[in-house]
């Protein structure tokens, strides 16, 4: 679909899964001899900084084969999986993502999960069931292959979905990875391509639960140094794939109502230092909210009435992401390994926008 960004986030996956550390493992020790090596945890995600990014830096590889096995069925070229990539290049991306999507791997990571039943909840199960998702809807069959590996990571993380949306009360709410209404999206997303209807089940009914209600949302004063994400853009991108056409557009005019195109909420932020961890999480919020926005202009466009929050969101598209795409050019890994896949995400969510405009 994007031949030029395909290549680049080709070259940012084969060098995340090439990168062993540094690793952040967020691995709880039980004794002084837990000492396990990240692969020993971890032998389908052991690279790219840490777990989730890791996994979700094999969605991002997926993707990319997706798209350039779909651009050349449409075109009627050979489906070998490398329009948009040199041949060289798809081959070793395939070879690394299968190298790591393996049966035997993937059901020690689902080990894992099991074990630890509230560990990378709910950002990194997101990105597990979506990295599924993308295998189990691939036009590919080996890339098939692999959503049928990740069936028993799946397994797990949808009982410890809803054990966890049975019990949880509060959603969290920030701009960082446990934020409740971004994971619980994609995971509503990935769970409906997957035919897991108790898990989809559980995702409507505690995003209505938790955020049916909002109003007054304090756009002026939710964003933070570290923020990656919009918790009030991440609500309202979960409850447009809850909500009909014009309940949605109902419920974000109460929850946005003093929405303008100078709000602090939809403004361009920058980064001081690309090597600071936290602080280049703010190119990651560019990126997010570009998507974000994407996707709830497309759902406004499906309202029997004009939103008066339409053409302000649609007005800070492409300033966002112009300026998260810029980010792309850092070298430093600190950004390397992760904010291709949010790029990609916002890529998809402009093109499928565009139709619609």
């Amino acid at each position: 679909m994007f031949p030029s960004a395909a290549e680049h986030c080709a070259g940012v996956v084969l060098d995340n899964l090439g990168r062993a550390y540094p690793y952040s493992a967020h691995h709880t020790q039980r004794s002084a001899e837990d000492r396990p090596t990240p692969s020993e945890l971890h032998p389908s995600f052991y690279t790219s900084f840490d777990w989730h990014s890791c996994v979700h830096m094999h969605w991002l590889g997926v993707s990319v084969l997706n798209s350039v096995v779909a651009a050349g069925r449409e075109a009627g070229a050979a489906d070998d999986g490398g329009r948009g990539l040199d041949e060289a290049t798809a081959a070793q991306l395939r070879g690394a993502l299968g190298e790591n999507l393996t049966a035997e791997k993937l059901a020690v990571e689902a080990s894992y999960l099991a074990d630890n039943p509230s560990w990378e909840r709910p950002y990194g199960w997101a990105w597990l069931v979506r990295l599924a998702a993308a295998c189990a809807g691939s036009p590919d069959e080996e890339i098939r292959g692999w959503g049928r590996n990740l069936e028993g990571c799946v397994d797990v993380v949808a009982r410890l979905v809803e054990e966890w949306l049975a019990k949880a009360e509060y959603p969290v709410r920030h701009g960082l990875h446990t934020n409740s209404a971004f994971g619980v999206a994609l995971l509503l997303d990935a769970f409906r391509a997957l035919g897991r209807a108790d898990a989809v089940e559980a995702c409507e009914a505690a995003a209505r639960g938790w955020f049916a209600s909002d109003a007054g949302w304090a756009s002026e004063w939710e964003l933070s140094g570290q923020d990656f994400l919009s918790a009030g853009l991440s609500e309202a991108d979960l409850m447009q794939r809850v909500l009909p056409a014009d309940e949605f557009a109902a419920w974000l005019e109460r929850f946005l109502p003093a929405l303008r195109a100078d709000s602090r909420m939809l403004a361009v932020v920058g980064v001081t230092d690309e090597s600071d961890g936290y602080m280049v999480h703010l190119h990651g919020l560019n990126l997010s909210r570009a998507g974000q926005i994407a996707r709830v202009v497309r759902a406004l466009k499906g309202a029997s009435a004009a939103s008066s929050a339409e053409p302000v969101l649609a007005g800070a598209l492409e300033p966002l992401l112009r300026a998260g795409l810029a980010a792309l050019s850092s070298e430093d890994f600190m950004s390397t390994h992760w904010l291709a896949s949010f790029a990609w995400d916002a890529l998809e969510s402009m093109a499928e926008l565009t139709p619609a405009v």
